[in-house]
């Protein structure tokens, strides 16, 4: 039997206490005092003297095609080892069986190990007052809600690295309204400003110089982003493009920020917030405890940082538009309804990252969220439905239909009234539906629908009104009272004849 490491090991011990080999040997249960000789003389472990097996113990049964694949990941390195097998499948379906995947999965990683090359990646070092970065990250996974609602949103996160202090503000977009309201919140939480401001290569901060020249050539700074950065006396500094890990850093902390965050809506219990003030003043108490942990290396960093003496700049910008004869107005490439009293005026519109506020002269006139991303128009019915009421052969080719749905309920109902009604009357009976809403409630007018929808039953728009909890109470007719004045004579003859008295 060959001897263990074990018992090589107790052996040994014991001749070092000065024990005979032959009772060494009986120690660890070794055959005879030679074992203990031999392993004296080597010196060496058994485990240590085995030799690395050069031999195969099976048959590679990629052997044959295996030059053919070595030719394709040359030529794409980033082809997957999946990819590979099923190719190999198709070619030759008797030739491999499922369950041969995990062997070319380590036979192409031990080749790629050996035989291709990867980009490090460089450990910098970080000084104290020297750098912020900034990035924009989603959060949609930690589903938060607000009021009952899905709320998407991001996370603009700005993050000291040397002392990993950090803070932020909650934005809907990557926008440069965005982008500002974030430093600027950060730096006004901090109270100093670093020398170096960086960001990622975000349309926002960075835009194309040129068609034809290579990516990481042809991108420069934004006049908006070089506004934000002089007026807080910042210099600007940018990552390559597709080269998120020289934005490390902040990177790292989104991770980290978006767990933490995690456990504590799961201690809380609940993930849905009143308002979005509510949801990043929680936010905001989780980023207090976390940079209380970094106050000593953030000392260091506000030591050498210079004092913030700059004005807060407006989150927003001003446009001047005209209201079209459509009753829309067009604001960064999206549309938007408001009153028709405004068609053929010039408006003022302020654009915030969350709403448009729309200013007749200096009057508010309307408030309305703002569009991001794919969604190009939003029309509420509410403004228009007097117009399409007139003309009702215009509702169903108008290109801003589908807004007019405010929900899949109202869309239901309006297929249903198709299956019942010639396309006319169908529209007309729906856009009165959306006139009802518009007087009364819309959630009132939504839930009397889904009742109707689950009967499978015909229904009119009399059904609708029936089922309605609250009709608009007419406004009660007050009649000014009749002032008699001699009951005032009478109040002045009881309080002097009380003077005379007393």
């Amino acid at each position: 039997m060959t001897a263990t490491d074990r018992q090589v090991y107790i052996a040994m011990r014991e001749r070092r206490q000065g024990k005979t080999q032959e009772q060494a040997a009986a120690k660890a249960n070794l055959k005879s005092r030679q074992t203990v000789a031999k392993y004296e003389k080597l010196g060496q472990l058994p485990s240590e003297q085995r030799q690395p097996r050069q031999y195969r113990t099976r048959r590679d049964p990629f052997a044959e095609d295996w030059p053919t694949m070595v030719e394709m990941l040359t030529e794409a390195p980033g082809l997957q080892p999946k990819t590979l097998f099923d190719w190999l499948c198709e070619q030759f379906p008797d030739r491999y069986q499922p369950g041969q995947l995990r062997t070319l999965q380590r036979k192409i990683a031990q080749w790629k190990a050996v035989h291709l090359k990867q980009v490090a990646s460089l450990t910098q070092v970080r000084y104290p007052g020297q750098l912020m970065q900034t990035d924009a990250t989603p959060m949609n996974e930690l589903a938060i809600t607000i009021g009952g609602q899905p709320f998407p949103h991001l996370f603009m996160h700005s993050v000291l690295p040397y002392s990993n202090w950090e803070w932020g503000r909650v934005v809907q977009s990557e926008s440069l309204a965005a982008l500002r309201l974030g430093v600027q919140s950060t730096l006004f939480r901090l109270g100093h400003v670093p020398k170096v401001h960086q960001t990622d290569n975000a349309s926002a901060a960075t835009r194309r110089v040129g068609q034809h020249e290579e990516l990481d050539e042809k991108r420069t700074f934004t006049d908006g982003y070089l506004a934000l950065l002089s007026h807080f006396d910042l210099e600007a500094s940018t990552t390559h493009v597709a080269s998120p890990d020289e934005n490390g850093d902040v990177e790292a902390s989104h991770g980290t920020l978006k767990r933490a965050l995690e456990q504590h809506l799961l201690l809380r219990g609940s993930r849905d917030f009143d308002t979005l003030e509510a949801y990043e003043a929680f936010l905001f108490a989780i980023l207090d405890k976390r940079n209380a942990l970094r106050q000593v290396a953030l000392d260091e960093e506000l030591a050498v940082m210079r004092p913030l003496t700059a004005a807060p700049l407006d989150t927003g910008h001003r446009l001047r538009v005209r209201v079209a004869q459509t009753s829309l107005i067009r604001v960064e490439s999206k549309h938007y309804s408001v009153p028709t009293g405004l068609i053929g005026r010039r408006v003022n519109v302020w654009v915030d990252e969350w709403e448009l506020e729309i200013y007749l002269g200096t009057e508010l006139v309307e408030r309305l969220p703002r569009l991001v991303g794919e969604a190009n128009s939003r029309v509420n019915y509410r403004h228009v439905i007097d117009s399409l009421l007139r003309k009702p052969g215009g509702f169903r080719h108008y290109r801003y239909r589908d807004d007019l749905f405010p929900t899949l309920t109202f869309r239901r109902a309006w297929e249903q009234l198709n299956r019942w009604h010639a396309p006319r009357q169908a529209d007309i009976h729906y856009l009165q539906i959306l006139k009802l809403a518009a007087r009364t409630m819309e959630c009132e007018v939504e839930a009397a629908l889904s009742l109707l929808l689950e009967t499978g039953e015909p229904w009119r728009l009399e059904d609708v009104r029936q089922l309605l909890t609250t009709e608009p109470a007419p406004l009660p007719q007050l009649e000014a009272p009749t002032v008699t004045l001699a009951v005032y004579d009478s109040l002045l003859s009881q309080s002097e004849g009380s003077y005379v008295h007393a």
